[in-house]
């Protein structure tokens, strides 16, 4: 059993994947929580954030019928940042005579790569290969075994910040559970949405949350950029709260059920009113539709004006395979029609790639980041399902008895 954490600015998502009996993966369960401890991606609030990502898998375990012990936790906000670097090593190989690359060599020239100096309040959290070149041939994937007596590495390192790492994880280890890694949420969701297609063209994967927007740009099949805009979905909201003088949850309300930010979209031609509750004791107050569009669409527009500075600067000519929008954000209804007409590229929203399961929930891009954290898991677990056996099985009720009470008393 593998389960996925989304920690995210409004909303906590938890996935549980399983294997099935002919090995592929499952999604049994999921839950959803409203999230109040995090700003911009950043915790700022512990208790209100564990109270929530508990929230989430109980939730979960309900669906699932399983009990959760450890967690593949995403991780995001401003404070992520992305670099290329390159190392070169020497071939020692097997025998002399020959040459071959081993494992050895490809570890130490990550390793050579890996060393750039970073802040001392930062932290490296993902190593990711792009390309090996061995004696000047370039674009090779995987050297082992190969001859050569010069090796490089291209590689994409993600630093975050140490502090917001170490209160993610203590927020999940206080709500009763284990981390079993931190993995980037942008890197999460590209696993759950994108093609390999896509990834060899080149694609710009734009996760639209409720306080940050996080880019990851694909190159020649590898993540080549990584960047968080702190502007998000809660923008729109408030922006629709402050111009019609209602309470947020009210705007959040209207920009789900009867936002959007292209005007074609309405096929009908007919400009209808919205009935707004009233506040204080006011009468319900009636708001053209159009109106709420007009507030939205300069937000959105102004927030992916900012992706395509970013990634015109990172790429030297668009990416062949579009932009794909994944999160809460792409739900608005015309994202994907605005987006287009902005970056003059082909645009989809991204839902989670079909795997198995009973649950079709997790068929929306709420969940890309959880499920795509379900699929780093199981990758990078080194024997899958071994932490995890007693959980399958059952925790005794006595252990949890015992737990309840060190967390009360001790």
């Amino acid at each position: 059993m593998v389960v996925g954490l989304d920690i995210g600015t409004t909303k906590v998502c938890a996935v549980i994947g399983e294997r099935g009996e002919k090995g592929t993966l499952e999604i049994t369960g999921v839950g959803v929580s409203p999230s109040t401890g995090l700003r911009k991606g950043v915790v700022v609030n512990i208790e209100a954030t564990l109270r929530s990502v508990a929230a989430a898998i109980e939730a979960a375990e309900m669906m699932s019928g399983r009990e959760v012990y450890g967690v593949w936790t995403g991780i995001g906000g401003s404070h992520i940042d992305g670099i290329n670097s390159r190392g070169v090593v020497a071939v020692t190989g097997r025998n002399r005579e020959t040459r071959e690359i081993t494992e050895e060599d490809v570890a130490r020239v990550l390793e050579a790569a890996r060393a750039v100096v970073i802040p001392m309040d930062r932290q490296v959290l993902e190593l990711i290969p792009q390309a090996y070149i061995v004696d000047n041939q370039k674009g090779i994937r995987d050297p082992l075994d190969m001859i050569g007596v010069r090796l490089e590495a291209e590689v994409h390192i993600i630093t975050c910040s140490v502090t917001g790492a170490q209160n993610l994880i203590k927020c999940v280890n206080r709500a009763g559970f284990h981390v079993d890694g931190l993995v980037l949420q942008s890197l999460a969701a590209g696993r759950a949405v994108l093609t390999e297609e896509e990834k060899e063209l080149g694609v710009a994967l734009v996760d639209l949350g409720g306080g940050t927007t996080d880019v990851l740009v694909y190159s020649e099949g590898a993540p080549y950029s990584t960047t968080t805009i702190p502007a998000g979905g809660s923008q729109v909201t408030n922006d629709i709260s402050i111009m019609k003088n209602i309470p947020y949850d009210t705007a959040e309300k209207i920009k789900i059920e009867a936002g959007s930010c292209w005007e074609d979209i309405r096929s009908d031609g007919i400009d209808e009113e919205i009935i707004v509750p009233g506040v204080g004791g006011r009468p319900p107050l009636p708001i053209p539709r159009s109106e709420i569009e007009m507030i939205i669409r300069p937000r959105m527009e102004e927030l992916f004006f900012m992706v395509k500075e970013r990634i015109d600067a990172a790429l030297s000519r668009p990416p062949g395979g579009g932009i794909v929008l994944t999160g809460g954000g792409s739900q608005l209804l015309g994202a994907a029609e605005l987006a287009s007409f902005i970056f003059r590229l082909p645009c989809r929203v991204g839902s989670p790639l079909p795997v198995g399961g009973l649950v079709e929930e997790y068929r929306s891009p709420v969940f890309s980041t959880a499920v795509g954290l379900v699929l780093e898991g199981i990758q990078r677990a080194s024997v899958p399902g071994d932490r995890d056996a007693p959980a399958r099985e059952g925790r005794p009720l006595f252990g949890r008895i015992g737990d309840w009470i060190k967390k009360e008393f001790f």
